[in-house]
């Protein structure tokens, strides 16, 4: 997993699964979480403190805020 100061805008990220889940972002959300935030690759759209905007492009889902303890980058 990466440090938070490393993100930057435009970059291709991916949800590490181990660190999202039990989070507090995933007991606010579907106990079931999609499997394309776990694939990626997701674009940061805007970074705020510890929290990256994301947007999956391939598919139609809502940009959605995620802290950065929970991403990593696409490979």
């Amino acid at each position: 997993m990466q440090s938070s100061t490393n993100f930057e805008l435009q970059d291709l990220v991916k949800v590490n699964k181990q660190a999202y889940l039990g989070s507090l972002e995933s007991r606010a959300s579907d106990p079931f979480p999609p499997s394309y935030i776990f694939e990626g690759p997701a674009t940061v759209l805007a970074i705020a403190g510890e929290y990256c905007l994301l947007r999956w492009r391939a598919i139609p889902a809502p940009d959605v805020w995620l802290s950065t303890k929970q991403l990593e980058y696409y490979s």
